[in-house]
């Protein structure tokens, strides 16, 4: 074909001059043999290549000069003569009008795709070139398919009369087989080394072919490396395009036609992926293996399916042997149910003769939603691939209402037929097989004795609780005291008279004592039979072995002794600490008076007794004259934190004697805390208060400073370094002086009037600062003002001193 040769003929490459200088003559070489021998080669081929696109191009004429021979009733030289006639007056070429005379008899997909390109491109040239330009490609190469001997062929042709024009390099030809893999049919553009290494894809490998065939739709993608998806080729050309549509008849995909791009390829419009599928349908047409439909019953003309009946009745759970139905397009509509087998029983129970011959949609309505029996089967036939499924709801209707059963499914393909195998579930043998399991867990056994003729049965579980082989006899239960200990003897003889005498149900618990030695917990429950007269002659029931739960019930009850002793322990712990506590430093002591000073203290004890703390206070004025005031924190609740208050608080008493400074003072009491206080850490604010000269020395160890309130403004201490008491052996502290004035009043506290979970010390403390500087009154209004807007959430002991300065 001229378009063929030209397109061979513009990919030899050509020299040009660069820029203005005249080009130079290069010397010519010698061919080498090898170089004669290459070129003999690509001339062979370039020739081959022309021939089949002439031998292709002069089918389609043919055909047409047949067409016109059918139609003008004259002879084939009239006809060759008409044919020229035809292309002189139109100014087309034979080929050309070939194609438009097949397009004018047949009216069938591929003159539709010729027609819709025209109609949707005729506004970007000459509608009658472009028709004829499609019309030529598609006839072209239907014309070669048809005439090609293999699949190899068929793909030689796609390439050559339609594919390169579009621009594409190369083309691959899949066959679907029904093991789920993929077989290479035919390639052309390919390296030979390439197409050998991908003649078998496994089944479960994931190329751009695979994802056409799952999807069951055309597929295109712009950049092949960047799907991430191997195919043929992906070396070669690895930022090319690819498009891959599945090929397929009568709802049969029979492979996938893989075309590659050696660019990447930018979205392509409808027309040019409809001209893809119709050459996918005619690679279909020549791959396509099935006998031809009967248009007369839109249904293909009915397989041998005798053998896959042989089979569906040689299997022991019930099948269907079903066949395609198309409609008058050749599409898939539904299946046909050509044999049921002897065993065949549906989600209903109707008979098989009510459903053999019937269409399968009409049977089963409910297979036809999305993802349903039908979906699958549909899928099963198109591609080959087995499905199987455990426990899937099977729905038919009766009078219609839905009934539906929980089945195992297999579905497979044989040739143009499938076979559909279910195996409904056994409701009663499935319940049976969960109550055996139930028991087996549970360590149930179950009896039944016939009084009349002695007989006693048991189950395999019976005889494990027993500790008996299975071939040993059942112990009835008139003979049950002799297994049981000796003190479960008087419980034994009422549930006996229950049952036998009184004959009404009655369980028992008692230690049975098995041959191997072993002592079980069992629970033995019972019910009498009576028969129509009301007598009794049967007992039933089971035994349970209760010792993992009567060994749990003895470890509880021990675990509550235990933990109610525990509780006492702690509540009498708790109670000692708080009469403790509440003896040194009562919750609202009187107003301290001394020499220019007024001091009141307010002391909030812990919410929970769990919760009492070591908090303490002081106020004493020593021989001096001073006035020692202090607070501190034990760390840690309970007695051991308020015995370890008392030591703190006494201690600094006595070291205060000595006229020491506050400095001093913790840092003899940091000795004290770390070698006489076992396991003790806490924190103090310690001061001393001359009267005469209103100046207060003090020092901190770990703790949170005072707050001076003056003239309706409050503001803490400049905080000073202070380690907390316990931590080391040796600490050296800082104290610092200041200036009281009358009518000041100074607030120390404890960390349990500002402590939150959810803000910091330094937050709490400067809102504690903003509430003292608001407040006005007297100093127990302060105090029961501040206490009661305490933001604190941990629910410790909070103390807190005022001291106004006369």
């Amino acid at each position: 074909m001229t378009g063929d040769t030209q397109r061979h003929d513009d990919a030899r490459p050509q020299r040009a001059p660069v820029g203005d200088q005249p080009a130079r003559a290069v010397p010519r070489q010698a061919p080498t043999p090898e170089g004669r021998l290459v070129g003999t080669v690509e001339r062979l081929r370039r020739e081959v290549l022309e021939a089949q696109a002439a031998a292709d191009g002069r089918a389609l004429v043919e055909l047409a000069k047949g067409i016109l021979i059918g139609q003008l009733h004259c002879t084939p030289a009239a006809a060759a003569r008409q044919l020229d006639v035809l292309c002189r007056d139109s100014g087309m070429s034979p080929l050309e009008l070939a194609a438009d005379i097949v397009n004018q008899a047949s009216r069938d997909h591929v003159s539709e795709i010729a027609a819709e390109f025209v109609e949707r491109t005729a506004a970007a040239g000459d509608p009658a070139e472009q028709h004829s330009a499609v019309s030529v490609r598609l006839r072209t190469a239907e014309s070669g398919m048809l005439a090609a001997a293999d699949t190899q062929a068929v793909a030689e042709s796609l390439l050559t009369n339609a594919l390169g024009p579009l621009g594409a390099v190369a083309v691959a030809v899949w066959t679907a087989v029904p093991d789920g893999s993929l077989a290479l049919a035919g390639h052309a553009g390919f390296r030979p080394g390439e197409a050998a290494r991908w003649r078998h894809v496994p089944p479960g490998v994931s190329t751009v072919a695979r994802l056409a065939l799952r999807e069951r739709r055309l597929v295109t993608l712009a950049r092949l490396k960047r799907e991430g998806l191997p195919s043929i080729g992906h070396l070669q050309w690895p930022d090319g395009g690819r498009m891959a549509v599945p090929t397929g008849t009568g709802g049969r995909i029979h492979g996938v036609l893989e075309i590659c791009w050696p660019q990447p390829l930018a979205p392509q419009p409808p027309q040019i992926e409809r001209q893809v599928e119709a050459l996918a349908e005619l690679c279909a047409r020549t791959m396509d293996a099935s006998p031809p439909r009967d248009l007369t019953t839109t249904e293909a003309v009915l397989p041998d399916v005798a053998e896959l009946i042989d089979l569906a009745e040689g299997l022991q759970d019930p099948a269907v042997v079903l066949t395609p139905v198309l409609d008058p397009e050749g599409r898939l509509s539904d299946f046909r149910i050509r044999h049921a087998g002897s065993r065949f029983v549906d989600p209903v129970g109707r008979p098989r003769g009510d459903v053999n011959g019937a269409l399968l949609l009409e049977a089963y309505p409910t297979a036809a939603g999305d993802g349903g029996l039908f979906d699958i089967i549909e899928r099963v036939h198109a591609t080959g691939e087995p499905f199987r499924a455990e426990r899937m709801s099977l729905t038919a209707l009766v009078d219609q209402i839905p009934l539906t059963s929980v089945a195992d499914i297999s579905v497979s393909r044989h040739g143009a037929a499938v076979l559909l195998i279910w195996r409904i579930e056994d409701e009663t043998a499935r319940l049976a097989d969960i109550l055996q399991h139930a028991q087996r867990l549970g360590r149930i056994g179950g009896f039944e004795e016939n009084l009349a003729t002695g007989e006693t049965t048991w189950n395999a579980q019976l005889y494990a609780l027993h500790g008996l082989p299975a071939t040993a006899p059942p112990v009835r239960l008139q003979e049950l005291p002799g297994y049981a200990h000796p003190d479960d003897s008087a419980a034994l003889v009422r549930f006996l008279r229950a049952v036998l005498r009184h004959r009404r149900p009655a369980s028992v618990n008692l230690r049975l004592q098995r041959p191997d030695g072993i002592t079980r917990h069992i629970r033995v429950v019972a019910e009498p039979v009576l028969d129509a007269d009301q007598q009794l002659y049967a007992v039933r029931g089971a035994y349970q072995d209760i010792s993992a739960q009567h060994w749990t019930e003895v470890a509880l009850a021990a675990t509550r002794d235990q933990l109610a002793h525990t509780e006492a322990e702690s509540a009498e712990r708790n109670r000692l600490a708080l009469q403790l506590q509440h003896a040194i430093m009562p919750p609202t002591p009187p107003a301290i008076e001394a020499p220019g000073l007024r001091v009141a203290v307010r002391y909030r004890p812990a919410e929970t007794e769990s919760l009492v703390g070591g908090d303490w206070y002081d106020t004493v004025v020593l021989p001096s004259g001073l006035i020692m005031l202090s607070v501190g924190d034990v760390a840690g609740h309970g007695i051991e934190a308020a015995t370890g208050m008392v030591v703190l608080r006494n201690a600094l008493r006595g070291l205060a004697v000595t006229g020491a400074g506050p400095a001093q003072l913790l840092s003899w009491l940091n000795t004290v805390t770390h070698h006489l206080a076992k396991h003790v850490t806490a924190t103090a604010v310690c001061g001393l208060f001359d009267p005469s000269t209103r100046v207060m020395r003090w020092a901190r160890a770990g703790h949170l400073p005072p707050v001076l309130v003056r003239g309706g403004e409050a503001d803490a201490f400049p905080l000073i370094e202070g380690l907390l008491l316990g931590a080391l052996p040796d600490v050296t502290y800082v104290e610092r002086e200041v200036q009281l004035e009358p009518d000041d009043t100074l607030l120390m506290f404890t960390d349990g009037l500002v402590e939150r979970r959810d803000s910091s010390v330094q937050d709490s403390l400067r809102h504690l600062v903003n509430a003292a500087g608001a407040g006005a009154g007297d100093l127990d209004g302060q105090l029961d003002r501040l206490l009661a807007e305490s933001r604190s959430d941990t629910d410790d002991d909070t103390c807190l001193i005022g001291i106004q300065v006369g």
